[in-house]
């Protein structure tokens, strides 16, 4: 399985992005899939989730202005970030619990990150 995050880049604040990840490979079925973000000397942290039936989870810094949402046809889930701040800037990671067959147990994994930079 292989996941393929792309939409980062530089923007100023009170700007918008909206990240991408694809899944590809042996896909029986997703079950969470997620953001996370690592800034510069801090630990990696949720930003949000969802899961196959759709309930989302955020952490607080980001409640209001970003929205996770999946496409399950594309096997590819989304964030889209609004009135970002500063401190949002970081290298996003995807991360999804993928099953390859019908017999199989959900395994863990994770994109490659893309990088976000909040500036003026």
């Amino acid at each position: 399985v292989q996941l393929r995050a792309s939409g980062g880049g530089l923007v100023q604040p009170g700007g918008s992005l909206r990240l991408s990840c694809a899944a590809s490979g042996s896909i029986f079925g997703i079950n969470h899939m997620g953001w996370y973000r690592q800034a510069p000397g801090k630990q990696r942290e949720l930003v949000a989730s969802i899961t196959s039936a759709g309930f989302t989870n955020y952490a607080d810094s980001v409640k209001g202005r970003f929205t996770v949402s999946r496409d399950n046809a594309k096997n590819t889930v989304y964030l889209q970030m609004n009135s970002l701040k500063p401190e949002d800037t970081a290298v996003y990671y995807c991360n999804v619990d993928v099953r390859a067959t019908i017999w199989g147990n959900y395994q863990n994994y994770w994109g490659q990150g893309t990088l976000v930079t909040v500036s003026s």
